[in-house]
């Protein structure tokens, strides 16, 4: 039997460290077994705008949530946010600290907090304006390894930023997906001086519209994408993206203009095209809703 999909905006209430949240769960997928997948369902929800803090904190326990269900109902969740008030996140990674070039008053000046994460990867942003996508999925399900799930997860992308008219491309030398600009984009100088920060100017055509960071523990993955859509960019000058030096970072506004397409848009678009990769990782056809 072939994948179900179904929508709604069913409103959903979770407590997490005594305060409620609600958000909605915007559709679900359901799949019958197939070669590798036995029957589950992903429940998508749209959190809005959310604090770093309490996200991560709501991840891993929907994450010990679905450790405890794929012996019985197979659920699995895919969280969608805006991290607001932005925030700069750093890995445990040996030397990712270093790659935060601004000072604690630059920081507080630019409204930025800055938090430790257990993710892998090495030091990145986030903020209103970028799409923030947490997959909390059982990986041997699919047959997924660390790697094949990062293709998996770059692959999203790319089909999402091809439906908007953007040509995103992988690079062997660095996870992410890339945008190849004709020429290297300086930042909004005004801005960079109003954080008192100085421009770290591009020196590879190739410019990260998103980036990637796991975590998986017992095979079931946390974090996951984050896509720039409207973000502000000028913030990315206060560290060194994914400790990257000399590599660019743009946003679908920057590349499209005035044909940047909506949050919703976006959010949209990414769900399609993150069930239609799990359906074909599954090895099952996506049936229309």
């Amino acid at each position: 039997m072939p994948p179900r999909t179904t929508s709604s905006c069913q409103p959903f209430l979770v407590s997490f460290q005594n305060q409620s949240y609600d958000y909605r769960t915007v559709a679900r997928l359901s799949m019958q077994p197939s070669n590798f997948v036995a029957s589950f369902e992903l429940r998508i929800r749209d959190l809005g705008r959310m604090a770093y803090g309490p996200a991560l904190g709501l991840q891993r326990q929907m994450q010990q949530e679905v450790i405890a269900a794929r012996e019985t109902d197979g659920r699995m969740e895919l969280l969608l946010f805006e991290h607001d008030p932005p925030v700069i996140t750093i890995s445990r990674r040996p030397g990712a600290r270093q790659h935060l070039v601004a000072t604690e008053a630059m920081l507080t000046n630019a409204g930025i907090e800055v938090s430790e994460t257990d993710r892998g990867g090495d030091i990145t942003y986030h903020g209103p304006g970028q799409l923030v996508v947490y997959p909390i999925l059982d990986l041997n399900r699919f047959g997924f390894r660390i790697n094949t799930y990062m293709r998996f997860l770059e692959q999203v992308v790319i089909d999402t930023l091809q439906t908007f008219g953007v040509i995103g491309t992988r690079d062997e030398s660095a996870t992410g997906v890339w945008v190849k600009s004709s020429a290297p984009r300086a930042a909004d100088t005004h801005a960079l001086q109003c954080v008192g920060v100085a421009e770290h100017q591009s020196t590879h055509t190739n410019s990260k519209i998103c980036a990637f960071g796991v975590r998986v523990s017992r095979w079931v993955s946390m974090h996951g994408l984050a896509l720039n859509v409207t973000t502000n960019l000028d913030h990315f000058n206060l560290i060194v993206p994914c400790g990257l030096s000399g590599r660019g970072v743009t946003s679908l506004q920057r590349e499209l203009g005035a044909r940047c397409p909506s949050m919703e848009d976006v959010k949209r678009v990414m769900i399609q095209a993150f069930q239609r990769n799990l359906a074909n990782a599954a090895g099952t056809p996506l049936a229309k809703p």
